[in-house]
């Protein structure tokens, strides 16, 4: 029991912890503070305080060797890939650029997933796309529901049918980053409706096994949210 409390502890120093640190009030400079220090400030034991700094260094957000104390990486050292180290990135006010750093990683990746699954998607995997877009468009004509979790599932559907187990390993990155970015470029479409039938025309691609028009028309959709992206980028920028 006291094993489970100090790592329920832990996580909520973690949390806290690397939520600063994203935010730039710990950094290279200024460092964290001592493990005594630590202690003092949320009222728990050094077992507890060697867990969240475990937990953080694991995330490549501090570093922890003998005689050197606790160092603070520089952003470059973070494991972006990291859902936690993400969220931490997106909820001290989502960047425009990160998310646009994310929409490239999406035009390298969810293109050629579409594709895959076009050409290799078994029957199951395609009805579970098809299930997600029916989903899409329920939600896009019932009042007060939103797209966001079906969306998340059509995306996630296709890295499943692909066939590749590294695209299906980034689904939590995806979806966590796809989350935020769905605020910004939704909106922009103006119709929930719109938004859906523009993931229909890929799914539509896949289940006809036409891996190259699928590839196409996903990487239009995600250009067209990279346009948002930039657009809303130039006006901070005009500004």
């Amino acid at each position: 029991m006291a094993r489970l409390e100090n790592l329920n502890l832990s996580q909520r120093v973690t949390n806290e912890l690397g939520k600063a640190i994203v935010a730039g009030k710990y950094n290279i400079n200024t460092g964290l503070p001592t493990e005594a220090q630590l202690c003092d400030m949320y009222g728990i034991s050094r077992t507890a305080i060697r867990e969240a700094v475990k937990m953080l260094a694991a995330k490549g957000l501090i570093s922890s060797r003998p005689r050197q104390g606790i160092r603070v990486e520089s952003p470059s050292n973070w494991n972006l890939y990291d859902t936690s180290v993400l969220n931490w990135m997106l909820e001290s006010g989502p960047s425009l650029q990160v998310l646009k750093e994310f929409l490239q990683v999406r035009l390298a990746i969810e293109p050629q997933a579409a594709a895959l699954a076009a050409q290799y998607g078994k029957d199951e995997d395609i009805a579970n796309i098809a299930a997600a877009l029916e989903d899409m468009r329920k939600a896009a004509k019932t009042p007060n529901q939103t797209l966001h979790e079906s969306d998340l599932a059509f995306h996630t559907s296709i890295l499943q049918a692909s066939g590749n187990r590294f695209f299906f390993h980034l689904r939590d990155f995806i979806n966590t980053a796809l989350g935020v970015s769905i605020q910004h470029t939704t909106p922009a479409k103006g119709s929930d409706v719109s938004v859906a039938e523009d993931h229909a025309v890929i799914y539509d691609a896949i289940a006809a096994r036409q891996p190259e028009v699928a590839r196409k028309q996903m990487n239009a959709l995600i250009e067209e949210a990279m346009a948002v992206i930039e657009n809303e980028l130039n006006s901070k920028l005009e500004a």
